[in-house]
């Protein structure tokens, strides 16, 4: 029984057919596991209704999905949040944060390849993508230790770039796992590709879209390995997809001093978003070690915040949970280990702009030219 690896749902679903699972008993399998259940739950027996093969079966199986991660280190924030680094079956790691008000931040990549300039994750480039049953099981680990009603694929990675993967645990997510669609959140910089996809799941999921600029050249400079979609075409493809699913689009946006936090590019966001269906969620930038970059103190960026509210744009000022154990917006990376203590790998920190909790403003090394 032993021949692939779990590390994919459609490996597990191969599996379970070749041990005689019809789609009943495929799916309840699939909705035990993702909901952090044991496969003997439920008033019925399962040799009323299970085939003996299958059953016989479940021990194995069971043990395999769980050890597709294995918990390495726990690091409990002081509002409420935990980053958690988790090893895979391969040795690789990723990290996974448990955030304030029940929801996840998972990690479809271990690095990246855009490597945004202001975030360690891309900074050695993508080593490995993580499957689709990878993903799902950063959530049931999540569910083991605390409730989950909602999953942003924010963490370690781009998930455009592992976009088979991602969508294939959002819809086992979004059916079998009990998670809301708009509680599904696809954060990425921008691709065609998502374009096209999203739309055509049975799943349709909310979409986080990486902004941090109205400028195409300061874009380039941010994001220097992104789609090369300017800001207006990807706030114009997001629009399209809002309306279709009818959900705001979230543009994410890093403060960084001096850089995007100028009078211009208030301007320029009141231009881009006047009349969209959109909210921008700005987090003042997370320290990093060895990056130049500076968050503008929180009164120059409240001062952003309500003045874009005053003028129409709906806008949320972020502060990223669980800074204190770098577990913020970019500030996640994949640890090695040794022994029982975790070493900063050369693959560092994350891509998007997930692990935020809210601050109400009455409202609701690379030299970068501004």
């Amino acid at each position: 029984m032993n021949d692939l690896p779990l590390t994919q749902i459609s490996t597990i679903r191969e599996r379970l057919r070749r041990l005689g699972a019809q789609s009943l008993h495929e799916q309840r399998i699939l909705r035990l596991w993702a909901q952090a259940k044991p496969q003997d739950s439920g008033r019925r027996p399962l040799e009323s209704f299970m085939p003996t093969a299958l059953r016989n079966a479940l021990p194995e199986l069971s043990q395999s999905l769980a050890n597709l991660l294995q918990l390495q280190s726990a690091h409990p924030a002081q509002d409420g949040s935990i980053r958690w680094l988790l090893a895979m079956s391969d040795g690789q790691t990723v990290e996974t944060v448990g955030l304030p008000r029940d929801g996840v931040c998972v990690s479809s990549q271990v690095g990246c390849a855009v490597g945004c300039v202001f975030c360690m994750t891309g900074r050695d480039g993508l080593i490995k993508q993580v499957g689709s049953a990878e993903m799902v099981a950063q959530v049931v680990f999540a569910r083991q230790h605390r409730p989950v009603k909602k999953v942003v694929f924010m963490g370690m990675g781009e998930p455009a770039h592992n976009l088979d993967n991602v969508m294939e645990a959002i819809d086992v997510l979004g059916t079998v796992g009990n998670i809301a669609h708009k509680s599904l959140v696809f954060s990425t910089v921008g691709d065609p590709r998502v374009f096209e996809r999203l739309p055509k799941g049975l799943v349709k999921p909310a979409l986080a879209l990486s902004l941090h600029t109205t400028r195409a050249d300061l874009r380039a400079q941010l994001l220097p390995r992104a789609p090369q979609m300017s800001p207006e075409e990807l706030v114009q493809a997001a629009e399209i997809y809002a309306q279709q699913t009818g959900y705001p689009i979230q543009y994410q946006w890093t403060l960084l001093k001096g850089i995007n936090d100028t009078p211009e590019e208030i301007e320029g966001i009141v231009k881009l978003l006047t009349g969209k269906y959109a909210l921008l969620n700005m987090i003042p930038y997370n320290s990093v070690d060895d990056l130049p970059y500076q968050r503008p103190s929180w009164e120059r960026a409240a001062e952003i915040a309500r003045t874009l509210h005053q003028r129409g744009i709906l806008t949320k000022l972020r502060n990223s949970a669980g800074q204190d154990v770098e577990g913020g917006c970019g500030q996640l990376r994949a640890r090695h280990f040794l022994g029982n203590k975790p070493l900063d790998s050369a693959v560092p920190k994350m891509t998007s702009m997930p692990n935020s909790t809210m601050i109400k403003v009455t409202v609701s090394p690379k030299k970068i030219t501004p």
